[in-house]
């Protein structure tokens, strides 16, 4: 099964990137959960970055707040699929994440999705609809999980 890294700044961001977790794990798939600061460890970062793709990941989630750098750090060190999620982690409400993540240069993108927990949820969804292109048990999983949506 392809696996997917969620990826995100600080501890507590984990209170909002568990629904991305959660979402993943509804249709099968397995995710990493690793806790690395873009400006406080740029190393571990790197090391992940440059290793992601020999290590079996095939999409990236990165959540972060207030500069919200580690989605576009992430993205600049790796050729895999980076889905951002601006975590409201400040004064701001998440609008500065939103603005930091949404704003990467040509040639180096990083999907963004909404702020906080409906992001996180999305972000899951995300990946499963870029492994799904590749994986038909994926594709099925997310299909199944829209008709469930329909129903309520």
């Amino acid at each position: 099964m392809p696996k997917v890294a969620v990826v995100m700044g600080s501890r507590s961001d984990m209170e909002v990137m568990q629904a991305a977790v959660d979402a993943l794990a509804k249709m099968g798939l397995e995710s990493e959960i690793l806790v690395m600061s873009a400006h406080r460890q740029p190393e571990k970062v790197h090391a992940f970055c440059t290793s992601a793709r020999d290590k079996g990941f095939e999409v990236i989630i990165a959540g972060a707040g207030a500069a919200a750098h580690l989605p576009g750090v992430i993205a600049s060190w790796t050729t895999l699929p980076v889905i951002g999620v601006p975590i409201p982690s400040s004064d701001l409400k998440g609008v500065d994440s939103l603005y930091a993540i949404v704003q990467m240069p040509a040639g180096v993108p990083v999907a963004t999705v909404a702020i906080g927990t409906p992001g996180a949820k999305n972000a899951g969804y995300l990946a499963a609809q870029i492994l799904g292109l590749k994986y038909p048990d994926v594709a099925r999983a997310y299909e199944n999980l829209r008709t469930e949506f329909k129903g309520n």
